[in-house]
């Protein structure tokens, strides 16, 4: 059956679960004129988007039969098996898409699950906070089999821009992990840069107009990072700029003016060790990417 063929005509969709991301995915369902059905396990919780016009189940079985396609926006994996486990028969021949977050096995955990019972399994992750959810800048990944994100693509859109990343199912939360990571150690980078200055009694604010104002956008831009990407997937680090053994000196200097500033010192360290061992397996004449290398390995366990 082709995608446009079989596309959603009735416009139904049903809900489970509605903490703060699961009444922000209401509100944008409802605004773009879906007939939605919900469910929580604190019936209350549902009083904002029934007064909007949704339609409140008293079961997960009930929720499930009001719609094509039942979207899971729960704690956890775990939840979401006792939350299902009332509603598989319900739920046969139909779509789950899970937007709970989690690993790679838990996701493929999940589509075993979901393939077991005759459901349609898609993963996904919303990579803004609930405000945004709906609004324009707004992304949500999605892996999975892509005939049944085809189908239900428009309906997904009213929730964000849905960008499908491949058949692999773990590919969604694969992507949310890393693109979380990357704004946990910047956030963590910018605290311990601040505080590195607040020991000399300067202030966050202060900092920040040379930090955030001129260093960050002109010397550590994006666009000079995504220009590297060919260099790692190539494996090619020329350190005609600067070599790993340089910045290895820059990183003992961070992490003893930590020490001698009595500030915690162990993020610039453990960064200072990897740079250590990355110049120990032989790329101290490289440029500092190629401590990928290095990333890409499991650490030895002691």
């Amino acid at each position: 059956m082709t995608p446009s063929s079989n596309t959603v005509q009735d416009n139904r969709v049903s809900l489970l679960g509605l903490g703060p991301m699961g009444l922000a995915l209401g509100r944008a369902l409802l605004k773009q004129g879906h007939r939605l059905t919900l469910w929580n396990r604190t019936p209350d919780k549902a009083d904002e988007l029934v007064a909007q016009g949704a339609q409140q189940a008293r079961t997960v079985a009930e929720a499930a039969t009001a719609s094509t396609i039942t979207i899971v926006c729960l704690n956890d994996y775990a939840t979401m098996y006792r939350v299902l486990d009332r509603a598989a028969a319900e739920l046969e021949g139909k779509v789950l898409v899970n937007l709970n977050s989690g690993t790679p096995a838990e996701a493929r955990a999940a589509l075993a699950w979901s393939a077991e019972r005759g459901i349609d399994y898609l993963e996904g992750a919303i990579m803004v906070p609930p405000p945004l959810v709906g609004e324009p800048g707004a992304v949500i990944l999605y892996s999975g089999d892509q005939d049944v994100f085809d189908r239900h693509r428009t309906t997904l859109a009213g929730l964000g821009d849905p960008r499908y990343l491949g058949a692999d199912i773990g590919l969604a939360v694969l992507y949310n992990t890393a693109l979380l990571e990357m704004m946990y150690a910047t956030i963590n980078g910018w605290l311990h840069a601040t505080a590195l200055l607040d020991s000399a009694n300067v202030s966050a604010q202060k900092f920040a107009e040379l930090a955030l104002g001129w260093f960050m956008p002109t010397v550590v831009d994006y666009a000079s990072l995504a220009e590297q990407a060919p260099d790692l997937d190539a494996a090619d680090y020329p350190g005609d700029l600067g070599t790993l053994a340089m910045n290895l000196n820059a990183l003992e200097h961070i992490t003893r003016a930590s020490e001698e500033q009595g500030v915690h010192s162990d993020h610039p360290r453990l960064m200072k060790e990897l740079a250590e061992r990355a110049v120990a397996e032989g790329h101290g004449s490289q440029n500092y990417f190629a401590i990928y290398e290095l990333f890409k390995k499991a650490k030895p366990r002691s």
